[in-house]
């Protein structure tokens, strides 16, 4: 890999990046490790993340959600691909959005991108810290979310291929046990004196679209996991092809599992309105179906499934930083590889203090931040296809039309549809970071005198 360096968007005062300032990553990611990166950061049962708090925003009509939101993150992973093949770096919208539309825009992507990426580990440790508090009463929440904070950080620490080692064991445990789950469902519907109606979980008394669109908006959440593969570019081989096609896996297998899933649960427990706690729902719902071994045994992988999802969303987040630290728009500190493991420790270290933030937050602020930023990220990588491959490289024809021109459209379209039904908390808090990056961008940038400096890395 070479640098090049571009002078017109290099401000004359800053020194030229090189490569070799901040270190290569070393390839060590293939196909499957992908995946199960994705898949781990995604959580198969994250289903039962937001489970009661979105059942009760849809008057239980979650699986109708599910099925909308999987729509168009598929639309947007077919994004994700196209740009990867772009600009297989770190760094993800930040990268993707620079590249398109220039360094300013570029920043504010990125900004917005940090927004979710480092609230996502903290929404890990937080329900790590409900459910094992509520499994054991007689220690506090804080106990577990700070422990939990220490293992995370230290793990990546020492490197990528020590979460991928974890990430097989995380993702094989939790496919188990929706299998346990799905089959002691269809046990205890069999077992009912009274018909069940197969079609009650998509659609019955109450439905609305626009309530419907609002659940569909926060469970956007539950798929950032795909996009975090494109963090992953320059530690993987072949990363034109190995990413694009782990990004499309990841959607599809997430996206299936959390329709499934959330169908037999609301098959099983109709009642929506009736949960003790809307944060630990699914407890309700695991009593139900297998008493208390299978709360026992939910407990235990759910909250290892957190603590893999919160390994794989800090390093992915460790990975943006440091994409934006190495391109001058961090401080140039979080650009820095250290160690034979080549890890951006500064950055990690950074994301494991803000997830003391984890201990004074709740749950459904969280969820509402998370999927602000994730709604407009991915409205910026549809947008940056367009804009890549229709605008700059010029490309024509109907089949190129097509695959940039209207399928990125109708992502876009589906995306911002989703992000206008959010609540009104999460633009306040949203638009509040977003005004937070803004005043951080004219500060470096001197009130615009400055170009933000620009790394350009070449295979």
């Amino acid at each position: 890999m070479h640098t090049t360096t571009n002078t017109a968007e290099t401000h004359p005062h800053h020194a030229p990046l090189q490569a070799s300032a901040s270190g290569h990553f070393r390839k060590s990611m293939s196909l499957t490790a992908l995946v199960l990166f994705g898949l781990a950061y995604m959580v198969p049962l994250a289903v039962f993340t937001t489970y009661g708090l979105v059942t009760q925003m849809t008057k239980g009509h979650l699986p109708t959600a599910y099925l909308l939101t999987l729509a168009a993150m598929l639309l947007t992973a077919y994004s994700y691909g196209r740009m990867v093949q772009a600009h297989p770096y770190s760094g993800s919208v930040y990268t993707y959005t620079r590249k398109a539309f220039g360094s300013y825009f570029g920043f504010m992507a990125g900004w917005t991108l940090l927004l979710d990426y480092i609230f996502l580990p903290l929404l890990s440790y937080l329900l790590i810290g409900i459910y094992m508090s509520e499994y054991f009463p007689t220690i506090h929440a804080w106990v577990w979310v700070l422990g939990s904070i220490a293992l995370v950080t230290f793990l990546n620490l020492i490197g990528i291929e020590s979460v991928t080692r974890v990430n097989w064991i995380m993702v094989v445990v939790q496919l188990v046990f929706i299998v346990v789950f799905v089959a002691l469902s269809i046990h205890n519907l069999s077992a009912q004196s009274e018909p069940v109606s197969l079609l009650q979980p998509f659609h019955h008394e109450g439905f609305s679209v626009p309530l419907v669109m609002t659940g569909a908006a926060v469970l956007c959440l539950s798929f950032l996991g795909f996009d975090a593969v494109s963090t992953m570019a320059e530690e993987t081989t072949n990363p034109k092809f190995r990413v694009p096609l782990a990004i499309m896996v990841v959607s599809l297998i997430g996206g299936l599992l959390f329709v499934l899933v959330s169908y037999f649960a609301q098959l099983v427990f109709p009642e929506w309105n009736t949960f003790a706690d809307p944060d630990s729902a699914s407890v309700d719902v695991m009593r139900r179906v297998g008493g208390e071994l299978l709360v026992t045994a939910f407990t235990a992988t759910y909250v290892a499934a957190c603590f893999a999802s919160a390994m794989v969303s800090q390093a992915s987040v460790s990975r943006v930083l440091f994409a934006m630290g190495r391109d001058g728009a961090l401080p140039r500190v979080f650009g820095r590889l250290v160690s034979k493991k080549r890890v951006p420790a500064t950055a990690i270290m950074l994301v494991s203090v803000l997830s003391l933030i984890a201990l004074f937050i709740t749950l459904d602020t969280v969820a509402n931040m998370i999927s602000f930023g994730a709604l407009f990220a991915f409205s910026m990588v549809n947008l940056a296809v367009v804009k890549h491959y229709l605008v700059d490289q010029k490309l024509r024809g109907t089949a190129n039309y097509l695959k940039y021109g209207a399928i990125p459209a109708l992502g876009f379209l589906s995306t911002i549809w989703l992000w206008t039904s959010l609540s009104s908390m999460s633009f306040m808090i949203g638009l509040s970071w977003m005004a937070l990056g803004f005043i951080c961008l004219i500060g470096i940038t001197r009130a615009f005198r400055l170009n933000l400096p620009e790394l350009q890395l070449a295979e």
